[in-house]
């Protein structure tokens, strides 16, 4: 895709429902703005819409709208100018992010494996609406109380996270699918390590984290194949939201490093 330096205009700036699924109105468009800026979609020095305009795109107020251009201004991606607006940073000349190469490869890796997770557990949530036993839904719940214990003794739930999921995929009832998420036992550790680590930062993200999982739970048990679907594919997405709204310090920090063991061992 071309670098553009022209004002970009509100239909630059679509909105998908997926990607605006959690988190404070300003939070929402900031992760938009954000990946249109690491995409290249924007260069250097391209002038966003006015404050007016984008709020009258995103349906919010221009407060909200201002907040969000504060959180990329606070991470270095935009500038303001006043009287003339917001501009993407030229400290950022191909409107990529503050993040070294490799740390960026690594982050792009996490999200990649992200992507496969998100339709391989929705279809693994579905079938266990359907086909899950009363002994397997208790080991689900058993599995959920399990993450929550070991985070509420200061551990980060790993590895109880992965049981958590592999329990969801045993009660499919096809042991191919359980195959699938053993395949991917190591690389999903790994990126749990990642996601759990920049979570640790906001108790909010550590509380959507739970309340994705329960709604995943939840559709289970009720039987509802197609909530337990959109339940399991929504929480991948909110696990994209939440890397993509990590900032700089993270990255440069502990976050970058277990990014990059991921990246190192499986490539992606």
């Amino acid at each position: 895709m071309n670098r553009r330096t022209a004002t970009a205009t509100p239909a630059d700036v679509p909105v998908r429902a997926e990607e605006l699924a959690f988190g404070t109105l300003a939070e929402r468009i900031a992760v938009k703005l954000r990946t249109m800026i690491c995409n290249d979609r924007l260069a250097a020095g391209t002038r966003l819409p006015s404050e007016h305009a984008m709020a009258l795109h995103f349906g919010v107020s221009r407060s909200v709208m201002r907040e969000a251009i504060a959180l990329l201004k606070a991470d270095g991606l935009l500038t303001t100018r006043k009287g003339s607006g917001a501009f993407v940073s030229e400290d950022c000349p191909s409107g990529a992010s503050t993040m070294d190469p490799l740390t960026e490869h690594s982050v792009q890796s996490l999200l990649n494996l992200t992507e496969v997770r998100r339709g391989l557990e929705a279809e693994i949530a579905s079938l266990a609406a359907i086909r899950r036993s009363p002994g397997q839904l208790a080991d689900i719940e058993l599995g959920l109380r399990q993450v929550a214990q070991a985070m509420a003794k200061g551990g980060d739930g790993v590895e109880e996270d992965v049981q958590f999921h592999l329990r969801i995929a045993e009660a499919t009832g096809n042991p191919y699918w359980v195959r699938f998420m053993e395949m991917f036992a190591q690389q999903i550790r790994l990126a749990v390590k990642v996601t759990r680590a920049n979570e640790a930062r906001r108790m909010d993200f550590a509380a959507q984290v739970r309340e994705e999982h329960e709604r995943i739970v939840d559709a289970i048990a009720a039987g509802d194949p197609e909530r337990a679907r959109a339940a399991a594919g929504n929480h991948m997405v909110c696990v994209s939201q939440r890397v993509q709204l990590a900032d700089r310090e993270f990255w440069t920090g502990s976050g970058g490093e277990l990014a990059r063991d991921l990246a190192k061992n499986f490539g992606g």
